[in-house]
Parts: C-alpha cells; sequence; structure tokens
C-alpha cells in the first residue's frame, strides 16, 4: 500500500504545481528575453558607461586645473573677468568656501565614488567632492588657491546620467514588459497548433470525427503535415465505426428471420414438452443478444428533457420486485428530474438490474439484493445501484465497460454477449453523464450514474452525436 500511496502524492503534486504548455513555454521565453536584457544592461555599463563616466571626470580634473591656474597667475581684475567669462561661456561657478558651508559628499554609490577617488587622485587630497552644498544641487568640487577655498560648481550631467535614475528605471521596464509581451505572443504562436490538436483528439474521443478537422493550410510544413494525418486518421476512424455500426444491424436483422423460422418449427414439431421449452429459452437468448447488437450499434441521437427520476426507477424497478429471486430497495427523492432520454435511462436501469440478478447474488442464497438511491448535488444527481454479491476483482473493473468483455465472475452463468455495460456506459455518455463502477466496501458491485439536474422548467434539449460521415 506505501508504493502507489506515494504515487497517488506524488501525483496530486504535480497536479497542484503542474502547467501547462502554454506557460511554460511564456516563462521559459520571459526568463530567457529578461536575461538577456539584464545582460546587455551589464554589458553596457561595464564596457561602455563607465569607461566614459571616469573620462568625463579626468576633464573635469582638468578643468579644474586649468581654472586653478588661470586664478593663480592673473592680476585681480583679470581674475574678476575670468570668473565672469567661466560662467557665462562655461557654466562654470567660482565662489569662496566658506566655514559654515553645510554639503554633501559625492559619494551615495560604488560608481560616485570611483569619480570622487578619481577627482581626489588628481587635484590633492584636500579636494572635497560635493552633490550639494547650502541645498544647491550640483557638482561641487572644493579646492585651494594659495590658503583659500573655493568651491567650483558645475552642472551634473558633466560626468553623464548615473544609471538607475527615473529615466533608466521607465526604459528597463518598458524593455521588460516588451519582452513578456513578445514572450506571449511567441507561445501562443508555437503553442496554438498543439491546443487545436488537443481539442480535436478529445473530439475524436467523443465520437465527434467530422468536427474535429484542422486546417490543412497551416503555414509551417511541419503543423501542417500533422494536421492532414490527424484528419486522415478521424477519417478512416468514422468509416471503421461507421462500417461496424452496419455490420451489426445487418448481422442482427438478418438473423431475425430464421430464429423466428425456428420457434415455429420448434413448436409445431418438437413433441417433448420439455425439449422444445428448453429451446424455445435458448432461441429467446439468441433473440436478446440481438437486441443488445442493435442496441449497440444504434446511432446516437438523443432528445434530453426533463425526467422525473422517482417516477422512472419505480416503472423500471417493478418488472423486478415481482420476482422471487430479486429483493429491490428504493431510496429516491422525490421530485428530483434529470436531463435525460427517459427511454434511454429506463434502458440503462434495466440493464443494471438485470446485470445485478444474473451475477451479483447475496453469498449462500439464490436471491440478490439491490439497493437503488439518489442524491442531488448542486447541477447533478448521482444514482446508486448496489447488490450484495461477491463483488469484481479490482484488476477487472475497467473492462466492465469494454464491448464483449466478461468478468470471471460472470462465465459460469453468462448468457449474454458482454454489452450490457458497455451498452449502458454509452447510453450514460450520450445523455452528458458519466458511468463508474466499482466494489462497495461492505462487498457487492456497486454502479454510480451520474447525470445533469434539470432545473425547475426545462425545454426539451436536442443532443445529437453522429458517429462516421
Amino acid at each position: 500500500m506505501g508504493a502507489p500511496l506515494e504515487l497517488s502524492r506524488r501525483a496530486r503534486r504535480r497536479k497542484l504545481f503542474g502547467l501547462s504548455l502554454f506557460w511554460r513555454t511564456f516563462l521559459l521565453l520571459a526568463v530567457l528575453l529578461l536575461g538577456s536584457s539584464l545582460g546587455w544592461y551589464q554589458l553596457f555599463r561595464t564596457l561602455e558607461y563607465e569607461p566614459r563616466v571616469i573620462e568625463n571626470a579626468r576633464q573635469i580634473a582638468s578643468l579644474v586645473n586649468l581654472s586653478r591656474a588661470a586664478l593663480v597667475h592673473s592680476d585681480a581684475i583679470a581674475r574678476v573677468s575670468l570668473i565672469k567669462t567661466l560662467a557665462d561661456q562655461e557654466k562654470v561657478r567660482i565662489v569662496p568656501h566658506e566655514p559654515g558651508d553645510k554639503y554633501d559628499l559625492f559619494a551615495q554609490n560604488e560608481l560616485e565614488r570611483r569619480i570622487s577617488g578619481e577627482l581626489v587622485a588628481r587635484l590633492g587630497p584636500d579636494t572635497i567632492v560635493a552633490t550639494r552644498v547650502n541645498n544647491e544641487p550640483g557638482l561641487w568640487v572644493g579646492f585651494g588657491i594659495e590658503g583659500d577655498s573655493y568651491w567650483l560648481l558645475m552642472e551634473r550631467s558633466r560626468v553623464g546620467a548615473l544609471l538607475g535614475g527615473p529615466a533608466w528605471l521607465l526604459w528597463l521596464a518598458t524593455l521588460g514588459m516588451a519582452s513578456l509581451v513578445g514572450a506571449a505572443l511567441i507561445a501562443r504562436l508555437i503553442n496554438r497548433p498543439l491546443k487545436q490538436l488537443s481539442v480535436a483528439a478529445a473530439m475524436v474521443r467523443e465520437g465527434n470525427y467530422m468536427r474535429s478537422r484542422l486546417d490543412e493550410e497551416a503555414m509551417s510544413t511541419e503543423v501542417r503535415a500533422v494536421n492532414i494525418g490527424f484528419n486522415r486518421m478521424a477519417e478512416q476512424l468514422s468509416k471503421i465505426e461507421q462500417d461496424r455500426a452496419e455490420m451489426l444491424a445487418g448481422i442482427s436483422h438478418d438473423l431475425r428471420t430464421p430464429l423466428a423460422r425456428l420457434r415455429l418449427e420448434t413448436e409445431m414439431s418438437v413433441p417433448d414438452a420439455e425439449a422444445r421449452e428448453h429451446m424455445a429459452a435458448d432461441i429467446a437468448q439468441v433473440d436478446g443478444i440481438i437486441d443488445k447488437f442493435l442496441d449497440y450499434a444504434r446511432p446516437d441521437h438523443l432528445e434530453l428533457h426533463a425526467v422525473n427520476l422517482a417516477e422512472l426507477v419505480v416503472a423500471c424497478a417493478l418488472p423486478f420486485t415481482a420476482r422471487e429471486d430479486m429483493q429491490v430497495d428504493l431510496d429516491i427523492p422525490a421530485g428530483v428530474h434529470v436531463m435525460a432520454d427517459e427511454v434511454e435511462l429506463s434502458r440503462v436501469l434495466s440493464n443494471l438490474l438485470e446485470n445485478a440478478r444474473r451475477y451479483g447474488k447475496t453469498p449462500g442464497t439464490e436471491v440478490t439484493r439491490v439497493r437503488v438511491a439518489a442524491a442531488a448535488r448542486e447541477q447533478w444527481v448521482t444514482l446508486r445501484v448496489r447488490d450484495h454479491g461477491r463483488g469484481v476483482p479490482t484488476e477487472v473493473l475497467p473492462n466492465l465497460t469494454r464491448p464483449f468483455f466478461r468478468g470471471d465472475s460472470a462465465r459460469t452463468s453468462a448468457t449474454g454477449a458482454g454489452l450490457g455495460l458497455a451498452i449502458v456506459a454509452k447510453m450514460v455518455h450520450n445523455m452528458g453523464g458519466s458511468l463508474e463502477l466499482g466494489n462497495s466496501a461492505t462487498g457487492g458491485l456497486l454502479a454510480l450514474v451520474t447525470l445533469r439536474q434539470a432545473p425547475a422548467s426545462t425545454p426539451a434539449l436536442g443532443k445529437k452525436k453522429r458517429r462516421g460521415a
């Protein structure tokens, strides 16, 4: 029990964290594109941006040295004219450095510290590089001239706009969004044919062969080849299904005439009453098998409408409750209606009860005890048909609804063709429901028929499912 339990846990984890192929492709492309963008950003910063900013810092140091040399070697009148010329033409101001000046150092990040270090290395250890002096922003460089201290103020853009500001963040956000949109478009382009193939495969599984056709004019040669192959496969399956149905219907129909003639000859030619009765029973059994063939080969064309479940179950169980070898217990709430075809649902219940009568006898007795119950939950109604027999081996359960399959427990007293439960599953599926078979915890086979609950007032709903062309 440990291994299946562990596998079940793993399956639940995969289902919980599983992603569709679209989202897997989208996430992988998004990571790739965003990683490429970040790599480009880092490459640009390392090889282009930082060297250029450092070079600008060296030019600023040269400007400060030239300004200092010009001021040192000029007289007072020329010094005033020089300061005015620098302010007007170079946008550079030179102001005295007062002892009470308040300033913020230009060293907020690694790049600013490198710029400050470059300026200090070229201008001397007493150089001060600030980003704000007395609440006035800019690039401030403090230096001395013959014992006096001065500030040289210039625009901060001289060292280049530092990365990480609002403009750069906007560019990076825009690039990231463009990458995500591109990843979504590429993932959709790649996964759309797979999605269409998945939908078409589901239609084929449901028997809608003609509605499952894929585009044979797709742009991609690989997708076009897959679509053509799938369409041809669906056509072949449709033809095989149609031929099978016609063959079953033809054989069953052709057997009716010799059976009727054989029954008549038996009644007229066999003098022994007991032998005549046995032969008539065998003929009736063959005739019942033919009915099963016809039921299974019948085209799927159902008219769904609201059916009173309690009334229908009582009517179907009535022939079985009159038998001495059956005890049928009914627990169907009044007023429950399901969307179904009344005739088809009657055949479903009759087949389930007949299957229980044949193979679900209570151990140690010749009586079959069957309980039929129903419960409504949200939009669905579950009908439970359970006998108290020996049940069915677990490994056989998935095969019970296969056509012509007969389990070991039914072989000794088998009188049918192995189509009963296959017909039940087909009819329930055609009515938009589901059939589940399992062993009851207290013994016996349990059949769960789930059908859609009918609203209070529901008109007839046609449901057509055509197999084949």
